[in-house]
């Protein structure tokens, strides 16, 4: 299966990972790649039995609860995603991609401030300065609360200006459209 993805093959892939996902039932990790497979293609309806099946089979698998997180949100069941993610950061406390992930959680439900407090908090730990996907998250929850210039001043740390003032002209743009989170929320 995975040469048939290197070779560029996804629906000979998905239709091999399908047959030996359904001939495995118990296999926690075949259930895992068919879900992670189909999450990546979009599908996180299919995505969510493959993955609620491979969680419950290794309930202290930080990254089986992760990935469910993930899908769910995905599905717009936000809030069961976060007990996912709760569950994951359970067992790996410092794992800021979960963190990261319980945040853009938050966000997608339109809860900026917590998804705003959560970031603060990854960024705050040690080490996380090394991680510019949150803080470039943390850009975007703060411009999308109206407040670009310390929006921009985040973002600088990470990306050369010309990218910095494209994200704020983006967040302006869509910042003056009406209704911008029903837009996000139904998409």
């Amino acid at each position: 299966a995975d040469n048939l993805g290197a070779l560029g093959q996804t629906e000979t892939q998905v239709g091999v990972l399908k047959t030996i996902a359904d001939r495995s039932p118990q296999n926690a990790e075949i259930q895992a790649t068919m879900g992670k497979k189909l999450l990546g293609m979009g599908q996180p309806t299919i995505a969510l039995e493959l993955l609620q099946r491979s969680a419950a089979l290794q309930p202290q698998s930080w990254q089986a609860h992760s990935v469910l997180g993930a899908a769910l949100d995905q599905a717009t069941r936000h809030a069961e995603a976060r007990e996912h993610y709760q569950a994951a950061l359970a067992i790996k406390p410092d794992e800021l991609s979960i963190t990261n992930n319980l945040a853009m959680s938050y966000a997608l439900q339109g809860k900026l401030p917590e998804a705003e407090r959560i970031l603060r908090e990854a960024l705050a730990q040690p080490g996380s300065k090394s991680l510019p996907r949150i803080r470039q998250n943390l850009a975007l929850i703060v411009g999308l609360q109206g407040r670009l210039d310390e929006s921009q001043q985040i973002a600088a740390q990470d990306l050369p200006p010309d990218q910095v003032q494209a994200n704020r002209a983006y967040l302006q743009e869509m910042l003056a459209r009406p209704n911008t989170w029903a837009q996000l929320q139904d998409g």
